[in-house]
């Protein structure tokens, strides 16, 4: 579902990513998983179309990003680190303008915007203005967002960053539920060791290098150390 390959970027002198190569196929919950400054945004911004590689290339689906754009983030809902709705819009209209985007037809967006907010307990809250919900309510609403023409990658990145462990558990839930309903890959980036253990697979990345790929038991073998946490710590310190 997502392939990259030898993708390398630089800002001047630095190697943001340096010759990342990765395959991820259906029905897998990836966690990506680095410290700050690791490239994980970096990551992000070129598969999203953001930002352009200096060297390499990225499939999504079969489609190439270079050469068939609009193709490729066709299959493609990411979550951004920073919250990117209207506030001022109630969450209804939020959605329905991203539907249209996508060139659903509206009774189709109505019926997965319903379904999808009722899914995560937003049911009640579709005609609130943005601004009025919770930190947790509005990331939700993203999820949502990120879903509704039914993507076959899901990219998020440290969506849960400032979030109750409430709300990370529902977010995570509610991805787990799309990987084993509709086989969506999901590529979760990440800080948190504790997001990353029950991950299907686990890749390490440490100043825009693979160190590590594997379910959480391999990786935590690969890393030398008895946990995946002490393994990360120690490799990226």
């Amino acid at each position: 579902m997502l392939r990259t390959t030898g993708l390398t970027k630089r800002y001047g002198d630095r190697a943001a990513l340096k010759s990342l190569s990765l395959s991820l196929g259906a029905g897998q919950f990836v966690a990506l998983l680095g410290p700050n400054g690791a490239g994980k945004s970096t990551l992000f911004q070129l598969l999203t179309g953001l930002f352009a590689a200096d060297e390499g290339e990225v499939e999504v689906a079969g489609h190439s990003l270079r050469r068939a754009a609009a193709s490729a983030l066709r299959q493609i809902g990411v979550v951004f680190q920073q919250i990117s709705l209207d506030l001022d819009l109630s969450v209804r209209r939020n959605l329905l303008f991203q539907a249209d985007l996508h060139g659903l037809p509206r009774r189709l967006a109505r019926e997965r915007i319903d379904a999808g907010c009722a899914r995560l307990g937003l049911g009640g809250e579709l005609d609130r203005k943005v601004r009025e919900l919770s930190g947790g309510n509005r990331r939700k609403v993203e999820l949502v967002r990120a879903g509704l023409h039914h993507p076959a990658v899901m990219l998020m990145d440290e969506a849960t960053v400032g979030l109750d462990p409430k709300s990370r558990q529902d977010l995570l839930a509610a991805l787990r539920s799309d990987v084993q309903e509709r086989g969506v890959c999901v590529l979760w980036a990440t800080h948190w060791v504790e997001e990353a253990v029950a991950a299907d697979r686990v890749l390490v990345l440490h100043r825009g290098t693979l160190l590590a790929d594997g379910s959480p038991a391999e990786v935590t073998s690969a890393l030398g150390e008895p946990t995946l946490e002490a393994g990360f710590i120690a490799r990226t310190a």
